[in-house]
């Protein structure tokens, strides 16, 4: 795999000179564990299998720094001891250049239509293979393998399984099984997310790979990785699950998975939140924190920061008179000015 995504990144590097074209195999713009996982595999697969001039590469579909805020992916990468810098970010290649030239095919893996932002690029998309509700016209240029199963991964595991079984190896296999064992909730009937043809692909990564680590503590270790913030600064942990919405408002609504007085006390942190709302033409964010007790009990608690104090002040009355649902907040003390906080429930 190494090798692969080595020659990946010298053939980008030499896209100005003319020459042959360049199958993309391209993830969802949310870029988690699973995307990125069928990006790199199916890509893999297809150098490994398809006998052509045209260079299968997988394409993460963020921006190079903001992989940084996939922890668990990044995680994963590091304990199969696959470095993030052989990886190929959208922001490192034109896919509209390449189409321009005819010199571009496109795979979707974990989606089956482009966002509306990449519309004009549905002519080079030559096969789908998802998981998601099929929303594509069908068309005899473009096989679409859609199923419901838990995890894309399941689906790419099985083309590989079925038609180049001898390119398996620990670190493809691990790629894969992680992937599939995450999105699956660690394959608990419970969560409502595995299916049969999960469950049959997972254990046939098992029975190929004895040495893969056991599935509870795998899905625990990526989990916990999910919700690491330890190597952020402020911005990307406000960016890492955040949502915005605009108005006669712009605010931004973070998720922070971090004790709220740890948070506040973080240096700098008013002139941070400052730069942020300038930077991205916020009036306002609303941040939600997410910690745990040591018995893993929630503990929710919430802030409100604005420069305006009459739309600090109102959102946060908005706040504390919510009854649909009820947030029952509790004020607690910050120390900052333009920030209001609250314990939640």
């Amino acid at each position: 795999m190494e090798e692969f995504l080595s020659s990946c990144r010298r053939a980008v590097q030499n896209t100005d000179q003319a020459g042959s074209g360049f199958h993309v195999v391209l993830g969802n713009e949310a870029c988690d564990v699973d995307s990125m996982v069928c990006a790199l595999t199916y890509a893999y697969f297809l150098s490994k299998t398809v006998q052509s001039e045209t260079l299968a590469l997988p394409l993460l579909n963020v921006r190079h720094s903001d992989f940084v805020l996939r922890s668990d992916s990044v995680f994963l990468l590091r304990q199969i001891g696959l470095s993030p810098d052989l990886l190929l970010f959208r922001d490192q290649l034109d896919l509209r250049a390449l189409q321009r030239a005819g010199r571009l095919r496109l795979t979707l893996v974990d989606q089956n239509v482009l966002p509306s932002s990449d519309s004009d690029l549905e002519g080079a998309v030559v096969e789908v293979i998802d998981h998601h509700l099929l929303e594509r016209e069908p068309s005899p240029s473009c096989p679409v393998t859609v199923e419901m199963v838990g995890s894309c991964a399941t689906l790419v595991t099985e083309r590989i399984i079925q038609k180049a079984p001898e390119i398996l190896d620990q670190q493809v296999a691990q790629l894969l099984y992680a992937a599939v064992v995450l999105d699956c909730v660690n394959m608990a009937p419970s969560a409502g997310k595995v299916t049969p043809k999960d469950s049959q692909y997972a254990a046939a990564l098992e029975c190929r790979f004895p040495s893969l680590p056991p599935r509870g503590a795998l899905f625990q270790t990526l989990q916990n990785a999910k919700f690491d913030v330890s190597g952020l600064n402020t911005e990307q942990m406000l960016l890492k699950d955040m949502k915005a919405a605009s108005g006669s408002l712009n605010l931004a609504v973070s998720v922070l998975y971090i004790n709220l007085e740890d948070f506040l006390q973080r240096a700098e942190l008013e002139a941070e939140l400052s730069d942020f709302c300038l930077k991205f033409g916020f009036d306002l964010l609303l941040l939600m924190t997410i910690s745990f007790t040591e018995s893993k009990e929630p503990i929710r608690e919430l802030a409100v920061f604005s420069h305006s104090a009459t739309c600090r002040e109102q959102v946060s009355l908005y706040l504390e008179q919510a009854r649909n649902p009820a947030l029952n907040l509790c004020p607690i003390s910050s120390p900052h000015p333009h920030v209001a906080a609250y314990q939640q429930g």
